[in-house]
């Protein structure tokens, strides 16, 4: 797996890890459909909350949750929409959720979990 790879899926366990001790319920990972790719899909109370995780080795490039682009968001709405038609899932609340992870050698990893990020 080459680096990158390794460190992006470090972070999406982390991020896991993460809103499962905050009390979500992931339902599924890394879904793929046409249009890209989903990394978490949770439920919290009545809300689907979708989340996209970014994880970085440090901020030269910035904050991780930062390279959520326009465009990205644009694309994980689409994707969104894909899941609940392909789960056949409704929902009176749908979230979307960022979730930064930053991990530097010889320190704990900081999550940043930014709810609601964008609509």
């Amino acid at each position: 797996m080459p680096p990158t790879t390794e460190l992006g899926a470090r972070g999406e366990r982390i991020a896991v890890a993460y809103l499962t001790d905050s009390g979500l319920r992931v339902l599924d990972r890394n879904w793929r459909c046409r249009e890209g790719e989903i990394d978490v899909v949770a439920r919290e109370d009545d809300a689907l909350v979708f989340c996209e995780v970014k994880t970085r080795r440090g901020l030269g490039y910035g904050h991780p949750a930062e390279a959520v682009t326009p465009a990205k968001r644009r694309r994980i709405r689409v994707l969104a929409q894909r899941w609940l038609a392909a789960h056949d899932q409704h929902a009176p609340e749908v979230r979307f959720d960022v979730v930064g992870v930053l991990v530097r050698p010889g320190r704990p990893a900081q999550v940043t979990h930014l709810r609601g990020a964008f609509s």
